[in-house]
């Protein structure tokens, strides 16, 4: 998807307070970003009415193409809560100085963003040393070209040693089955294809374990949450309970109403949302997630977007960037 891979942010847009005034007018609404052909269980809570149930007013829903665009809403004040954006562009805006905040992992997706080493090499994570002085497509200021870094350093192969070739997944995945690399790194379509030649060094549950985190978050302005802190907590809420249904009972119901709301036909919904982890309440507030290594994970994706000339500068520390408050009052703790 579009939102995985933008790094642009709209500068200069300055947080303005009409949707944080219109709710605290008592005009009753908000307004929540999200993303069609994205499959989520918070997608049943959004068909069956639970979220104006819980929050006692009525939620309006707009859909975005870009995770970017979804900063500049909320920095706009026309959005007030945002729905799975990705973490570069969430970065990319606290970054650029927009006062935002994470306020939970909408959906984890580890396997889906991987370095994949071509077949006839027959190197895995056993041998992954062999990999110095090779040469490797990588999409340079994303994160994966983090995650690449990151799993250089965990096999110990400097990235000095290897030619790094800066391309985006389908181009990469071209070149690998065309043995003009000798691995490549990439996300969605593209590392799907990839693996089609080749095989990846860490799965999904591997990276995580080494804090090589794939993941989106739910996302407000800082004042937002500061002022509605009740709200965030109820949506907070109702999107883990539809999550803990779906993780316990994946029905075919539940899921032709996914299907429905996120626009896909069934089978697509069915094969995209496969890939995806939704994790607990207690696993999110735990370090390794928002209890430390979200805000570590967000520090070194926008240390390589200031490599990369994505970005001029990072924030000493993204500890500020994410707060737990709502998602522990939503989860009793």
């Amino acid at each position: 998807m579009i939102k995985k891979t933008t790094c642009a942010f709209v500068a200069g847009a300055v947080m303005a307070l009409t949707g944080q005034a219109a709710l605290a007018d008592g005009h009753g609404e908000i307004t929540v970003g999200y993303f069609l052909e994205w499959p989520m269980p918070m997608m049943a809570a959004k068909a069956s009415g639970a979220y104006d149930e819980a929050l006692g007013m009525k939620v309006n829903w707009v859909s975005f193409e870009t995770g970017t665009a979804m900063s500049a809403a909320m920095a706009s004040g026309d959005v007030q809560m945002s729905v799975s954006q990705g973490v570069p562009p969430f970065v990319v805006a606290a970054s650029g100085g927009q006062d935002i905040q994470v306020v939970d992992v909408a959906v984890s997706y580890s396997d889906n963003d991987n370095c994949v080493v071509s077949a006839g090499l027959e190197i895995d994570k056993d041998s992954a040393g062999e990999l110095a002085g090779k040469k490797v497509a990588v999409p340079l200021g994303t994160a994966a070209h983090y995650g690449f870094l990151r799993q250089m350093d965990h096999f110990g192969v400097d990235v000095a040693s290897l030619q790094v070739v800066d391309m985006a997944p389908p181009e990469g995945a071209a070149a690998l089955s065309q043995g003009a690399v000798d691995f490549a790194c990439g996300y969605g379509g593209g590392l799907a294809r990839m693996k089609e030649y080749g095989n990846v060094l860490l799965t999904g549950d591997e990276k995580e374990a080494l804090g090589i985190l794939v993941f989106d978050v739910t996302s407000a302005p800082a004042s937002f949450v500061a002022e509605n802190g009740d709200v965030v907590a109820k949506f907070l809420k109702v999107t883990a309970d539809a999550n803990t249904e779906w993780n316990s009972n994946p029905s075919d119901e539940m899921l032709a109403v996914i299907a429905e709301q996120a626009g896909m036909d069934l089978d697509a919904a069915k094969a995209a949302i496969s890939t995806m982890k939704f994790p607990s309440v207690e696993d999110q507030l735990s370090e390794t997630w928002l209890g430390g290594n979200a805000a570590t994970f967000m520090k070194g994706v926008a240390d390589v977007f200031v490599e990369a000339g994505s970005i001029d500068s990072a924030l000493d520390s993204y500890e500020d960037a994410v707060n737990i408050g709502p998602l522990s009052a939503a989860g009793g703790s």
